[in-house]
């Protein structure tokens, strides 16, 4: 079982920050579970091009308010608490937090990523090794 607190974990290497954004990355490859988990802060106002080429994810709001927008059609998704969404098709995506309060989300990968991600100039992560 694995069990670890998330202001405990804040206080180590577990914790990643770059530009727009910092995540706690509470299970990484190294834990054998198959994926990994963060909390990660969407900090107010960001804007963030991603496109995750090597790795799907899902994301749930915890707390905040913005919104996704699909590269590929797009559309405009409003993002506040409850909603969830899911990168199933390596979706190019630009991430907005609103100004004035940060977005609060808990996000899995597959593959799990090693801890010290940040993304490349293409918003993407690189696989292990590569």
């Amino acid at each position: 079982m694995i069990v670890r607190d998330l202001n405990d974990a804040k206080n180590t290497e577990r914790h990643v920050f770059s530009e727009g954004w910092d995540s706690v990355r509470l299970l990484l490859k190294s834990d054998d579970m198959g994926f990994s988990f963060h909390i990660t802060t969407i900090h107010a106002g960001a804007e963030l091009h991603m496109h995750y080429k090597n790795h799907l994810e899902c994301v749930y709001c915890v707390d905040g308010t913005g919104s996704i927008e699909d590269c590929a059609t797009g559309k405009v998704h409003e993002i506040r608490p409850g909603i969830m969404y899911a990168l199933d098709k390596h979706d190019k995506h630009i991430l907005r937090s609103d100004a004035g309060k940060p977005m609060i989300m808990a996000c899995t990968f597959n593959p799990p990523v090693t801890g010290n991600e940040v993304h490349r100039a293409d918003g993407s992560y690189a696989l292990e090794n590569a």
